[in-house]
């Protein structure tokens, strides 16, 4: 019987206990990345941290150079070209100038015209409305007299 456990531990162990597998998995990926590739991996670094110093102290300063000089005669000349368009606008509103003036005063002849208009019809209705309550007024305070002299006379 006891040989007859043994083998059923030792099938048990081969079939179901994967830890020396897994272990061995272990160990290799251990190795494949991190003593082989680790060297490459810093290699590499290294020469992306030298590319970017040169870049950093040679490409960036003669690009930034080479910008501010195209910068500032691009500057100029939109100066330029905005003083000449400024100058050209000014001579067509100069030229504009009486003719708008003088359709806008006409505009605003007729606008004041029209205002003048509308305030003396409003106007009337008011009056006339003044004119309506005044009226009722006085019918009441005759009929209110009536009635008072009624009772007075009692």
């Amino acid at each position: 019987m006891d040989k007859i456990s043994k083998d059923v531990g030792d099938i048990q162990s081969r079939l179901i206990d994967h830890r020396p597998v897994i272990q061995g998995e272990i160990r290799f990926f251990v190795r494949e990345f991190e003593e082989k590739r680790g060297f490459r991996e810093n290699r590499l670094l290294d020469n992306i941290n030298k590319m970017v110093m040169e870049t950093n102290q040679q490409a960036v300063p003669k690009c930034s150079e080479t910008m501010h000089n195209h910068l500032c005669e691009a500057l100029t000349r939109l100066e330029a070209a905005n003083h000449m368009a400024q100058r050209i606008q000014q001579r067509e509103l100069e030229a504009q100038k009486s003719t708008r003036l003088q359709t806008c005063m006409d505009r605003r002849k007729a606008d004041w015209e029209e205002f003048l208009k509308e305030q003396t019809r409003l106007r009337e209705e008011v009056d006339d409305e003044h004119a309506k309550a005044v009226g009722r007024l006085s019918t009441q305070y005759s009929e209110m007299k009536k009635d008072l002299a009624k009772f007075s006379s009692f």
